[in-house]
């Protein structure tokens, strides 16, 4: 997906700074793709080109609040751009009930992760490894590191309560790291 990690982390910390040149750099890497996201979300380009407008704003203003401890920078990233199309669901600017919005919600959540999971060379010890785990302990350590999900949302979307959520991404991930060993 472009850029490394390490790379976009660097940028928003850059930003946290206020360098502004670090922003049109996310903006030159990530936009097109974020623009797709939200897109798929609020089902009209120009609607998702403002998501993605507004969503930066909130990027530059906010970056000093990006932990890497808490997720990657493009889950971070990606998930004001989701946070931002939602709203503006929310906002009325499309016609969806809040079961539409819930919905939805759920899809982009599933298709990220899924889409993260076959992107991975099926050669790869961590696609291997991956592959070997249960599918809540893959889903949930797919949707807390690829889409930079907390534990209590990843408890939220998927209907559990925060200690099994917390359980399962913490057996999956010493699964995975003994695989990785």
């Amino acid at each position: 997906m472009g850029v490394a990690p390490e790379e976009l982390e660097r940028r928003l910390v850059a930003c946290a700074a206020g360098d502004r040149t670090a922003l049109r750099a996310i903006f030159e890497i990530e936009a097109g793709r974020l623009v797709a996201v939200a897109q798929r979300i609020v089902r009209r380009r120009e609607l998702a080109e403002e998501v993605v407008q507004e969503a930066f704003i909130r990027i530059w203003t906010h970056a000093h609040q990006y932990d890497p401890a808490r997720g990657s920078a493009r889950g971070w990233i990606y998930a004001i751009v989701r946070n931002r199309a939602l709203n503006m669901l929310r906002d009325g600017k499309r016609e969806y009930g809040s079961e539409d919005i819930v919905a939805l919600q759920e899809q982009e959540t599933s298709e990220d992760v899924m889409a993260a999971w076959s992107r991975l060379d099926r050669n790869s010890r961590l696609y291997g490894c991956l592959g070997a785990l249960d599918e809540k302990n893959k889903r949930g350590i797919l949707m807390a590191y690829v889409g930079g999900y907390s534990h209590g949302e990843i408890a939220g979307r998927l209907g559990l309560p925060l200690g099994t959520t917390k359980s399962w991404i913490r057996r999956g991930l010493a699964a995975l790291r003994e695989c990785m060993a």
